[in-house]
């Protein structure tokens, strides 16, 4: 039979179970790229000495295959006697390669706050961090919630490539799956369709989040 529904409906709990693993990975890697994007953004403009050394730094790992900065971190990193398990080894993976197109998206949202806040900010004597987290930051995030979350989903699909080390999240979770019954069709659909749901309901709600902002930024 070209599809089994027996056997579709004998799998689906245990790629369910596999979603959750793959869930995870994706919301921890974005919350670390969202967070450590914002603080190399922030430092470029902060602290100006560091600016050539976070252009390189983000330049190297946007330049670079996401599967071998895996590779590195899982293979690489105990010769210098740092060990970590295949899924930190994956979610720190994606969440710093993410985190250099991020702190891209921030520094164009803070050269596109008018001058005349920073100005403001300094004539009112307000410290740097305060500008920052008050005047600055509020007015940046809401322009750019589409391309972070542009970049949720995208971080959300890489999550296959953690199958490469063992992480036994969907794509993984399948292929062990089909090597065991010698059926492909029913887990690759699946998680397929698994993608496809949880894609279109992350972008749902990055737009319900986007109108969010909105709305109170005209408040």
């Amino acid at each position: 039979m070209m599809w089994d529904w027996s056997f579709t409906l004998e799998i689906l709990p245990v790629l369910a179970r596999a979603a959750v693993i793959t869930i995870e990975a994706t919301l921890l890697g974005f919350a670390l790229a969202a967070s450590l994007g914002l603080v190399l953004a922030v430092l470029r403009i902060a602290v100006p000495w560091t600016g050539t050394a976070i252009s390189v730094l983000v330049e190297l790992v946007r330049s670079t295959p996401l599967l071998i900065q895996i590779f590195f971190l899982f293979f690489v990193f105990p010769k210098f006697g740092v060990v970590l398990d295949a899924f930190t080894a994956g979610v720190l993976a994606i969440g710093v390669h993410y985190a250099a197109y991020c702190s891209e998206v921030y520094r164009a949202g803070f050269e596109n706050v008018p001058r005349g806040q920073w100005e403001a900010s300094i004539a009112l004597n307000l410290s740097q961090w305060t500008t920052f987290r008050d005047i600055i930051i509020p007015q940046v995030i809401p322009p750019i919630v589409p391309a972070l979350g542009n970049y949720l989903v995208a971080l959300f699909k890489e999550t296959p490539l953690l199958s490469a080390i063992a992480v036994l999240e969907l794509m993984q979770t399948a292929k062990i799956i089909g090597s065991e019954t010698f059926r492909y069709t029913e887990p690759i659909t699946l998680v397929g369709l698994f993608f496809l749901a949880m894609s279109l309901v992350s972008a749902a709600f990055i737009r319900a989040f986007e109108r969010l902002l909105i709305r109170r930024t005209m408040r």
